[in-house]
């Protein structure tokens, strides 16, 4: 499939829910994302809303979107979110490159060599200025930036808010948000253990 081909698709052929990328003139169809990763996902965005609504600098940022397409050369990548900061104006999708991307990492072995290495080269290399992995297992933000020697990192962990320039006075809430997708993991943590642990009971006569 071309990217041409790839971006006039008809939405309403798509199964909800499900995520769609273009890697390498491929269709790639995913799952849709586990509460564990939409719960934080949806907090960050209520967070940089909140910021943009009630801070006095606020107005740096243009708009954020989950499960935003992104262009990167000839593919299309599905982030978790994309945030636009400084055009002063509603982001044109097909036009504008997500000023930050935000990725929370997959349980997955093989994805956290996407998340981290190949995401990573795409999302720098397509222009954007910073692209936040937030590791909900290893409790840490890593935080990639294009350096003249190429890609630099910075990292975040659970007891430090990370701070920006590309939105000044805004901290980002690391631990609120791995709060957040712990909520969601704990009811399967209780499941497994309930189901796990041996009966007990009386014997007969």
């Amino acid at each position: 499939m071309t990217p041409e081909e790839f971006d006039t698709l008809d939405p309403e052929q798509f199964d909800l829910g499900y995520r769609y990328e273009l890697i390498n003139g491929v269709l790639v169809v995913t799952p849709p994302a586990g509460a564990g990763e939409r719960s934080p996902n949806d907090e960050l965005g209520y967070v940089l809303r909140l910021y943009r609504e009630t801070h006095p600098q606020g107005r740096a940022l243009d708009a954020t979107l989950p499960e935003q397409t992104v262009a990167v050369g000839a593919d299309r990548r599905r982030a978790d979110r994309a945030i636009w900061v400084g055009l002063g104006r509603i982001p044109d999708e097909e036009k504008d490159v997500p000023t930050i991307v935000v990725e929370f990492v997959s349980q997955r072995r093989r994805d956290l060599v996407r998340d981290y290495v190949r995401k990573r080269d795409e999302y720098l290399a397509a222009g954007v200025k910073e692209y936040w992995v937030i590791d909900r297992f290893r409790r840490i933000m890593t935080v990639y930036r294009q350096g003249l020697g190429g890609p630099t990192s910075e990292v975040a962990t659970e007891s430090q808010g990370y701070q920006t320039p590309l939105l000044p006075g805004f901290v980002l809430p690391l631990a609120r948000l791995l709060a957040n997708a712990d909520d969601w993991s704990r009811p399967k943590r209780s499941r497994r253990t309930r189901e796990q642990k041996p009966k007990t009971g009386g014997t007969d006569g």
